[in-house]
């Protein structure tokens, strides 16, 4: 998670500029553009919409909240699946989350093995469409995935030590909402 945590803290020091871009834009100016950062930060970028799992998650994991940076400025928390489903969410192997902002979609599976792993995350319209998809071995996450309308938009995430060797063969359709 290196790499995850450290897009994490990346995040904060841009925020931490971009708040001083407000009280002296000259010194932040100096230094060339902050990168688009989402305005909120803990609880309150987690949609209103969000389960008690998601709110469990987001409180006691701050920087997945945070993660929805990766996917640009603006997009709120709407869901996190512990992952493989079942597990208690302090135990998870995996968690996807899934982000919104504006009807447009991005999801991110964490690895939490600590480890690189094979990971496979894909996200597609509900029609089949416009999908995106992210592979490969990763030691912190797979994505992020967009998807442009994210209303019922199927999702699959897989992880395991190969992709013949699976602990997580997750799909669904209700990860993004269908409202």
């Amino acid at each position: 998670m290196p790499k995850f945590k450290a897009g994490i803290r990346a995040a904060a020091v841009a925020a931490a500029l971009a708040a001083v871009a407000v009280t002296a834009p000259q010194a932040v100016a100096a230094q060339g553009p902050a990168p688009a950062v989402a305005a909120k930060a803990g609880a309150q970028a987690v949609s209103a919409k969000a389960d008690a799992t998601t709110r469990a998650i987001a409180k006691s994991d701050p920087q997945a909240v945070a993660a929805a940076t990766v996917c640009g400025s603006g997009y709120t928390l709407l869901k996190a699946v512990p992952l493989p489903l079942g597990t208690d969410p302090n135990l998870r192997l995996g968690t996807l989350f899934a982000y919104g902002n504006g009807g447009k979609g991005c999801a991110i599976l964490d690895n939490n093995v600590g480890k690189s792993q094979y990971m496979y995350l894909r996200v597609c319209k509900v029609d089949g469409t416009g999908c995106d998809t992210d592979t490969g071995n990763f030691s912190e996450y797979a994505g992020p995935v967009n998807v442009s309308s994210f209303a019922c938009a199927p999702i699959t995430a897989k992880m395991g030590n190969t992709s013949g060797s699976l602990y997580i063969d997750y799909k669904s359709d209700t990860v993004f909402p269908c409202d």
